[in-house]
């Protein structure tokens, strides 16, 4: 389960976005531990083998390690806040298992950034994983990843969300 390349070379942050989507994926298919599968990611899969391109072999360069870590962690940890969250923002004819794994693991780390307090605004952290998911999905998938964490931000950060002037 690799994205489709994009050079995001640069991009630390986003590439640890990427890295986390694949982690929480693997843990969830593997029924992994995070620690075992954080370690693996950093030492196997994260930063660019020598003569490489980039994202061959599933491999995330340039990724901010600690950043990554820490979605991986606060995912996982907060899985069951997580998923009733999302169960909440998602349409009744959408539940939780029903969606694809890859988008599943999206949503979950983009509600656990979410959640982990000083990072960056919402709407930052909603147009990343936005971007991350068009790196896996080419159909409606990364519309349903936007809205359902637009409504989480919403309700997580309301005022990273000003109300509109009248």
């Amino acid at each position: 389960m690799a994205p489709r390349p994009k050079d995001d070379r640069g991009r630390p942050r986003t590439a640890a976005r990427v890295a986390a989507v694949q982690a929480l994926f693997q843990a969830e298919q593997g029924q992994t531990s995070p620690e075992t599968v954080i370690d693996e990611f950093v030492r196997h899969r994260l930063g660019e083998l020598p003569g490489s391109g980039g994202f061959e072999d599933g491999r995330v360069p340039d990724a901010n390690v600690p950043l990554f870590a820490q979605i991986v962690r606060t995912a996982t940890k907060r899985q069951e806040e997580i998923d009733a969250l999302l169960i909440g923002a998602l349409p009744p004819e959408w539940p939780l298992d029903r969606l694809d794994p890859v988008l599943r693991a999206v949503m979950r780390a983009g509600a656990a950034e979410l959640l982990m307090p000083g990072g960056p605004p919402a709407r930052v952290v909603i147009n990343e994983y936005l971007d991350v998911s068009h790196g896996f999905f080419d159909g409606d998938e990364p519309g349903m990843a936007n809205g359902v964490l637009d409504r989480l931000g919403r309700q997580l950060r309301p005022a990273d969300f000003p109300a509109a002037a009248t």
